[in-house]
């Protein structure tokens, strides 16, 4: 007798980036020198005064968090929130705090799709974090990718997508500034999707975990649309304040949908530990570390940027967050690309990881030191 395995889950492929520390594992077993682009785990230090400030907050005896979240870390969002964008959340109606953004972005179909209904359509781009459609695809819904186009700026193209398709939409999803390309969408796009959403009635979630990481201006927020009714946004401290392992981000949004969330909650428990959500009220009130991530990310893509452009591969879009976005000029599948620099002791993404359209393209995530960046400088004058 055998247990039966949810056929969503045995349909999907392994999530690509374990696929990548398998390789990563095996090269360092053989002895190889390896230098990760990989994933987009950042290896900046955290700040001291949040490190500080969580060692202050260890309690004797850490009971369950609360669902809701402290008080003082929604507060210090609705703070950031209206700083930063100009929007006044109500922090008890509008903000929960979340364990990192991951955890909210999956759970969300869970929340607001009927899989028993017509319109439990969940939409993203394509290429795309692979969660958003894993989340939905577990939770029941169905999935549509629009695929992002170089041609468009990576951006979806709202006009060619038939009524049909909004009218079964439940969620569409964005991600700007966008992973894995770092494309920025202008305020625009969110405000030709919230007159498609009032139509159509569908959620907009927005995944805005980079927007801080950004190198011209500072890029907008979906919830600066003028109807933000239907907005839901998801915040983290993992790229903004190098936070990757403390699990902190936010969710905004109307009050029906945080109400929701903190229904939904409990039954799974991932609220932040309280001593985390602590630590998190000094990140999301200072802007100084920020401003010197956004530095030394800075930094590393200038040490990049000349040999890639030596050597013919075209570094597009990426005009925010921690990547670079490579289009393949030898005509080489990505697959192939990522494993010929492989051997040279190179972790990088074949653009496929993130989808069919990624086929073309590499992408390198900035986490290594500037110093490890220097030497793979070296190494891809070599290997390209």
């Amino acid at each position: 007798m055998t247990i039966s395995i949810s056929p969503a889950l045995t349909a999907m492929a392994t999530y690509p980036f374990v696929r990548l520390e398998e390789a990563r594992r095996r090269l360092l077993a053989e002895g190889v020198a390896v230098i990760d682009f990989g994933k987009g785990d950042p290896n900046e230090p955290t700040d001291p005064a949040i490190r500080q400030a969580l060692v202050d907050a260890l309690p004797e005896r850490a009971p369950y968090p609360l669902a809701q979240g402290l008080p003082e870390l929604r507060e210090a969002v609705a703070a950031w929130v209206e700083r930063r964008f100009g929007v006044a959340l109500d922090p008890d109606t509008e903000v929960v705090p979340t364990y990192g953004s991951k955890e909210a972005i999956f759970s969300l179909a869970q929340v607001l799709v009927d899989p028993a209904s017509d319109k439990r359509l969940v939409v993203h781009g394509e290429p795309a974090y692979p969660v958003y459609a894993r989340g939905a695809a577990l939770a029941g819904a169905k999935v549509e990718a629009l695929p992002l186009r170089r041609e468009h700026g990576f951006l979806p193209d709202l006009d060619a997508v038939p009524a049909e398709t909004w009218e079964r939409a439940a969620i569409v999803w964005v991600n700007y500034p966008h992973n894995p390309t770092g494309a920025v969408a202008p305020l625009e796009l969110y405000e030709q999707l919230a007159e498609l959403a009032a139509r159509y009635e569908f959620a907009i979630a927005s995944d805005e975990a980079y927007t801080e990481l950004w190198f011209d201006e500072p890029p907008p927020s979906a919830l600066e649309a003028s109807d933000r009714s239907r907005v839901i946004v998801f915040q983290t401290l993992s790229k903004r304040s190098s936070m990757t392992g403390y699990r902190s981000g936010f969710v905004a949004g109307p009050p029906e949908v945080v109400a929701a969330l903190k229904a939904y909650r409990p039954s799974v428990g991932t609220a932040p530990q309280e001593f985390v959500q602590r630590a998190s009220v000094v990140a999301w009130s200072d802007e100084r570390h920020v401003e010197e991530t956004r530095a030394r990310y800075r930094a590393k893509r200038e040490v990049l940027l000349p040999v890639l452009a030596e050597r013919g591969w075209e570094v597009v879009a990426s005009t925010a967050t921690m990547y670079l976005w490579v289009a393949i000029p030898t005509g080489e599948p990505s697959e192939a690309v990522a494993a010929r620099l492989l051997e040279h002791g190179l972790v990088v993404s074949p653009g496929t990881l993130f989808g069919p359209s990624g086929e073309g393209y590499i992408r390198f995530a900035l986490v290594p030191t500037l110093e490890e960046c220097e030497r793979a400088a070296e190494i891809l004058r070599r290997a390209l």
